[in-house]
């Protein structure tokens, strides 16, 4: 009856209102209405509860609404509560595994050896060059070149580590014995260790590399040593003496059968790999006679070094140094997913091919057994699925010069983590700075 009395008045139904606004709605107080009036006409009482003579047909009045009740969104989840990255996310692993397709997954070992003879040729070829031009000029760049090819190799090393370079074992261990030998790494050493950080990822105590130290651990080290580990450039060169005697709270050396890292069925293992790691020196000495140490320092001896600053500068920016503070768990809180779920990815420009994209480490935290050729596709097929627990690299220029900004600000931030908590967070020593 009210929608025909308003038709033949000529005028639309007004939208229904409220007297207290709904989540809605604008929270306007009182809803302002602006009339057209026709001078000829009377004017109308100024309160709308004034039926009489409203709706008369003699009076021709139309409504136009000067300022309507606004329809906006829903608060969203980051305007009503923040994200807290150290609480369980709300999908599984399992959910994670569904979202890649399935070919990533596939290993290619045809594929995997034809990176090992591309790195393998381009470091004799780098080698060859720097050695027929002997210039002084040429040098710094041969050894920036030779030293990140070093790395590539460490990475191919690496997958043979994961199982993900191909489904033969041997095949894996004789190429990763082959490629970690020749950069001075004991491959089952590193190996089992590496199993160790991937599989305790993100608990304080149980991770494997850097691990953030709990601050009683932190006060109890020497002033030299606090210095050593959060001054650059010392942090970036500190991978052989990890390799020789682990992070501070923690015993055994990578080349030692009885070193508690190990398994009394890994003992042969790790012999064999550590009398591969003694022949790779002895052949070294070998050639400091026979070509001169100068000559052998230039060719392998500052590359080796500037692949130790490649492994420890990649390793640690995929662990620290973002923006916003990353979680490490204890007891209970702690979980594989949530762990790995702490990685980071980074954007290395064109070093990316180069180190067979090592920066998507998220995905390969979680699923070591991907092949490198797979990660990018298998980051982004996941990326709807880890939504805001997944932290978008920053785009990188030719090199990850940006990459040094972070490594600094985290290197003055990140020193220790409390003593108790199950869910800590990084904390800064002001004296140490």
């Amino acid at each position: 009856m009210a929608s025909w009395v308003l038709s033949e008045c000529g005028i639309r139904p007004l939208p229904r209102f409220y007297p207290k606004p709904t989540n809605s709605f604008v929270s306007n107080p009182t809803p302002t209405f602006k009339f057209k009036f026709n001078p000829t006409i009377k004017p109308i009482s100024s309160t709308l509860d004034s039926r009489e003579g409203f709706f008369s047909k003699t009076r021709n009045w139309t409504l136009n609404v000067a300022t309507p009740l606004t329809t906006v969104q829903s608060p969203s989840e980051e305007d009503t509560e923040r994200f807290d990255p150290g609480a369980p996310p709300p999908f599984n692993l399992a959910d994670i595994r569904e979202a890649i397709p399935k070919h990533c997954w596939v290993k290619n070992p045809w594929m995997s050896m034809s990176y090992v003879v591309r790195d393998v040729a381009i470091v004799f070829g780098l080698a060859a060059l720097a050695s027929y031009f002997n210039n002084w000029l040429l040098w710094p760049l041969y050894w920036f070149a030779q030293g990140t090819m070093f790395w590539a190799l460490f990475v191919l090393g690496h997958d043979c580590g994961h199982g993900s370079f191909s489904n033969d074992r041997r095949l894996n261990s004789v190429a990763g014995h082959l490629l970690h030998s020749s950069i001075l790494v004991p491959y089952h050493g590193w190996r089992i260790s590496h199993r160790t950080h991937h599989q305790n990822h993100g608990h304080v105590e149980n991770d494997e590399s850097w691990h953030p130290l709990p601050e009683s651990m932190y006060k109890k080290l020497e002033k030299a040593t606090q210095i050593f580990r959060f001054t650059l450039p010392f942090p970036m060169l500190a991978y052989p003496f990890y390799l020789w005697n682990r992070s501070p709270g923690k015993n055994g050396s990578h080349y030692h059968p009885d070193s508690d890292l190990f398994l009394p069925k890994e003992k042969k293992d790790v012999l064999t790999s550590t009398a591969c790691w003694t022949a790779m020196a002895a052949l070294l000495v070998c050639l400091n006679f026979v070509m001169g140490p100068i000559q052998m320092l230039k060719l392998y001896g500052i590359p080796y070094w500037i692949f130790v600053m490649w492994l420890d500068f990649v390793t640690y920016l995929h662990h620290h140094g973002h923006e916003d503070k990353l979680p490490w768990y204890r007891g209970k809180e702690w979980s594989y997913l949530r762990g790995g779920l702490t990685t980071l990815d980074r954007d290395y420009g064109w070093i990316n091919n180069i180190h067979h994209d090592i920066g998507t480490h998220v995905i390969h935290h979680l699923f070591p057994q991907i092949p490198h050729y797979h990660l990018v596709e298998a980051t982004e097929a996941a990326k709807p699925v880890l939504g805001k627990y997944y932290r978008e690299p920053k785009n990188s220029g030719p090199l990850p010069l940006h990459l040094l900004g972070s490594l600094i600000k985290s290197m003055k931030q990140d020193h220790f983590v409390s003593d108790t908590g199950d869910v800590v967070y990084y904390e800064t020593d002001p004296k140490l700075n």
